[in-house]
Order: structure tokens, then sequence, then C-alpha cells
């Protein structure tokens, strides 16, 4: 049909619609991406290329999202022994109560083990500790979390397991064939992500030098106030079907109104600067572990996941993927853990970020099908050819890392880079242009990654901290992120 000859316009406009939704905050991030992966489907059905049930449901990339859904379940019981209020309380006494040194901290640490686990799973383990340190602290942890994410980010193009994209790229025949290893591609990397820490931290310096990071009302008020998010965002989550649910609902919104009246009526009063050290034997009392022999045993299960986690690039005969090591994991700690309460245990997983992963991979691999991200791959090697030979090199290396930092902040960098790489070896591979393969490599890896942290939904941990903050009543916008 003539109508396809404008797929790549189709799929452009699809991406923007379902970004309006977005930005505007029209409706919730997750209904955004349903409605595009739909709108999407719909359009590729009246292309008659309409994909079966069964190749729509394989477009979804199981491996993140049953990852996701076994470290959820794993750090949610993990939550329950105390253990990060514990490691709270440990960092608040390190930075002694002030907020810069505490932020270098949190950075630092994310940084470093997103390069050794995927950032997604050290997302999951650090955002809770993190708020809750930020209530000690009497802190708004929302740009916190930013900051985190920022250096999760950045820490995990260092290795070839820190971040999904990394992984693909070293996992190609072809580029593997090139002599491209873990050693290597790690050797490469990490000592230009040593400068991107140094610059991206100067650089949060420089943002967050006017931003009020101290919560200006007492902690006892911002805890109300975080409490009446979590009361609404419950209420809103009730179905009202039988009279029973209106009325739970009915009592969840007058318990968020009470809350908001006491706030009124409670007198403001600011803490001294010293105040940590005053409230540090109170806190020692009340931040501590509840559950000595479950931390034990989700201490147990969690190393081993993370040791297999990091085995997964070295062991060639562990033929386990990593969203099974994730799940087996979970299994296995619900088993030790004795739990009896399935459901109070479900209600904790963010079904909203998973669905919202599944909708992504649909939508994305949709626009594929329609050939937007070969446009953009097909473009980027036209002008590398259009470029003198002596210029070639440094021309194909920044326009690799730009277009695919642009693109990945608004297409998810998993698919973008697997279309992207056979476009990098047939730059490579072309004796017309006499282009080295290995440069082009690490050009790819750092844009896509790095390009994760311009947008709220640019990389997966970006999603998994808003969903996490927005869970315990600090919700991240796509607006303040951007900015």
């Amino acid at each position: 049909p003539e109508a396809a000859e404008f797929e790549v316009l189709y799929a452009g406009l699809i991406l923007v619609f379902v970004y309006v939704l977005i930005v505007f905050e029209l409706v919730h991030r997750t209904t955004a991406a349903l409605l595009g992966s739909l709108v999407a489907l719909a359009t590729l059905a009246l292309l008659n290329r309409r994909p079966t049930l069964e190749e729509v449901m394989e477009w979804i990339d199981y491996e993140t999202v049953c990852l996701l859904f076994g470290m959820m379940t794993i750090v949610a019981i993990f939550s329950s022994t105390g253990f990060f209020d514990w490691a709270a309380l440990k960092a608040y006494k390190l930075a002694r109560g002030k907020v810069w040194p505490l932020i270098t901290i949190l950075c630092i640490f994310s940084g470093i083990i997103s390069a050794f686990l995927d950032n997604v799973t050290t997302i999951l383990l650090m955002t809770p500790v993190s708020i809750r340190l930020c209530q000690v602290l009497n802190l708004n942890p929302t740009n916190i979390l930013i900051a985190e994410v920022l250096f999760s980010n950045i820490g995990g193009t260092a290795t070839a397991v820190g971040d999904p994209p990394n992984v693909i790229i070293v996992s190609n025949k072809q580029i593997s064939d090139a002599g491209i290893t873990f050693a290597t591609f790690t050797a490469h990397l990490c000592i230009g992500i040593v400068f991107c820490m140094a610059t991206g931290y100067g650089a949060l310096r420089l943002m967050y030098r006017n931003l009020k990071l101290e919560n200006t009302d007492p902690p006892e008020v911002a805890e109300m106030k975080r409490e009446v998010e979590i009361w609404k965002r419950t209420a809103e989550r009730v179905p009202i079907v039988s009279a029973e649910q209106k009325a739970v609902k009915a009592m969840l919104v007058q318990k968020s109104l009470a809350v908001e009246t006491a706030i009124r009526n409670k007198q403001y009063r600011k803490s001294s600067s010293n105040a940590w050290r005053k409230n540090l034997p109170e806190l020692e009392k009340k931040y501590r572990v509840t559950d000595m022999p479950l931390l034990i045993k989700s201490s147990v299960i969690l190393g081993a996941v993370v040791v297999l986690f990091f085995s997964y690039s070295f062991v060639n005969n562990l033929h386990v993927e990593l969203g099974w090591i994730a799940i087996l994991g979970a299994v296995w700690l619900i088993v030790l853990a004795d739990v009896h309460s399935i459901e109070f245990l479900l209600e904790k997983i963010e079904w909203a970020t998973l669905l919202f992963f599944a909708g992504l991979f649909i939508l994305m691999e949709a626009l594929e099908e329609m050939g937007l991200i070969d446009f953009i791959g097909e473009h980027t090697a036209d002008l590398v050819r259009q470029v003198e030979p002596k210029n070639r090199l440094l021309v194909a290396i920044v326009l690799i890392v730009w277009i695919s930092a642009i693109a990945s902040s608004f297409i998810d960098n998993i698919p973008f880079t697997t279309a992207m790489i056979p476009i990098v070896i047939g730059l490579g591979q072309d004796p017309s242009l006499g282009l080295p393969l290995p440069p082009l490599v690490w050009s790819l890896a750092m844009g896509a990654c790095l390009g994760g942290n311009g947008t709220l939904i640019g990389a997966s941990a970006n999603v998994v901290c808003a969903g996490l903050a927005e869970q315990h009543g600090y919700p991240i916008s796509f607006n303040y992120f951007f900015k």
C-alpha cells in the first residue's frame, strides 16, 4: 500500500504522541506506554503487517521483566528485617548530619556498585536506603535520588555487566571475534567513566547550588505529608465494586483529610544545625535490625544472586539468564523466610513499573518494524561516508556518541543498541572507509548508556527509581527529572 512509504513518519508521530502524554502528565506513564503500543500495533495492522499475539508477546524482554520482579521480591523481604533503617543510620553518622558529604557518599557508592552489578539492581537496593536516610536527615529525597540514578547510569557504563546495552554489545559474536572481550571493554571504558563521574559531580554541585535540599518543614510534618501521599495513592488503587470496597475507599480518603488537617494545625518549628547529635541516641534505638535470622537468610540469598550475576559474564557453562537467577533467588527466599501472606508481599511489587516496561518493549519493537531505528542508523552511516577520509574516524565517533545519546534519551536504549550494532560493524568492516571497529564500539556504548540520563524513561534504572519513590510517597515527574 502507498501508506507503507510513510512508515517512518508514522513511527515518529506515535513516539511524539507518547511523549506528549508523558511530558505534560496527561496520563500515568504506564498508561502512556500501553496506549502508544496499542496505536503502534493498530498502525502495523493498517499497513497489512499485523503481528500475531504470539509475536507481540515475544517482543517483550522477559529477562528484564523477570530480573525486576525477582529483585523487587527479594528487596521487599529484605526490607522487613530493618537492615535499610540500620544502614541509613550508619550513613547518617558517617556524614555527621551534613547534606553534601551524604550525597557524595551515595553517588560514589551507587556508581561503583553499578559497575559490577547491573544498575537496575543497584537502584532497587539503594532507593529504600536513601529514602529512609533522607527521612532521618529531614531532606527531600527527590533530588538525591535523581543524583543517585545519574551516577548509577554513569558507573554502569564502565563494564560489560553494568548496563543492558553493554551486555548486548559484548555478547555479539562479530564484536567478540574482533577481539573485544569483557576485559578490553572494561579497560577502555572505565578510564573515560572516571572523568565522566568527576565532571558529573562538578555539574551536580553547580546545578544544586541554589537548590533547597532540606525540607522547610520539621521532620514530623514532612513525614505526615508523605503519609498523606501514601493514603491518597492507596485510595486510588481500591476498586469500587462492592459496598465494602466503597466504604474502605471512603475511610482512606477520610484518613488523608484528617492528616492534612493535623498538618495545618501543627506549629512549625526548625531544628538546630547540631540537632543530629541530640537525635542520635533516639535514632539508634528506633532504627535497628529487627529480625536477625531473616537478615542472615536474606543476605545469603542476595549474596548468591549477586555472585551469579557477576559470574554470568565469565562462566560460559552457566546456562541461566539474569532473569532466571533473580526469580530463583526470590523463590528460595520466599521458602526460607516462610512467607505466609503472599498477598501482602505482592502488594510491595511495583506492578506499574513492570507494565510500563512491557508496554515500552512492545512500542519500541513496533516502531522498529516501521523502520524508525534503522532510519536513524542508516542516516548516521551516510553522514560518515560523506566526510573526508582523514576526518572520518573523528566524525564517526562524534556522530555515534551524540546520536546514540540523543536517541537513547527518548528511545529505549536496548532496541536502539540492537539496531545500531550491525551498522557499527558495517562501518568498521567497510574497506572504503578504513575505520577501526573498537573505537566505534566504545562510542556506541558511551552514547547509549550515558544518554539514558537525558529523560526519566531513557534508562531502566530511572523508571525503577521513580516507581519506588512514588511507592514511598515521593513522586518524580518527567519534567522535574528532565530539568
